[in-house]
């Protein structure tokens, strides 16, 4: 059973910098599809980035974040990053780690969509003050 357990959250100033990790527990290695999620209170949990190991490391981001966050993999430690460049206050939420052995014959930029994903982090809380 894959576990993925997040840290790295905390508070800062907009403008600062926060880098998340995810490792990746009971498996001998990652899932090739990994993502960073986030959820506001009141809001829908929304896919911020992802990344498929199997199609040469391509990611995906939404508009928000594009510029600013870096996905990126130590396969061999089994850990996921999220750096967070220039955090504004619409940046602060819980942010999720999520998952899943996707094979090697999907096709398309890595999925951000929360339906694609099967195992997930217990989260770690941002909150950028202005």
């Amino acid at each position: 059973q894959v576990q993925l357990v997040e840290s790295g959250g905390g508070s800062v100033q907009a403008g600062g910098s926060l880098r998340l990790s995810c490792v990746v527990f009971g498996y001998n290695y990652s899932p090739a599809c990994m993502g960073w999620f986030r959820q506001a209170p009141g809001k829908e949990r929304e896919g911020v980035a992802a990344i498929d190991r199997d199609r040469d490391g391509s990611t995906s981001y939404v508009d928000s974040v594009e510029g600013r966050f870096t996905i990126s993999q130590d396969n061999a430690k089994r850990i996921l990053y999220l750096q967070m460049n220039s955090l504004k206050p619409e940046d602060t939420a819980m942010y999720y780690c999520a998952a899943r052995f996707c094979g090697r014959s999907r096709d398309g930029p890595p999925p951000r969509d929360t339906n694609f994903y099967n195992y997930w982090g217990q989260g770690t809380q941002i909150t950028v003050s202005s």
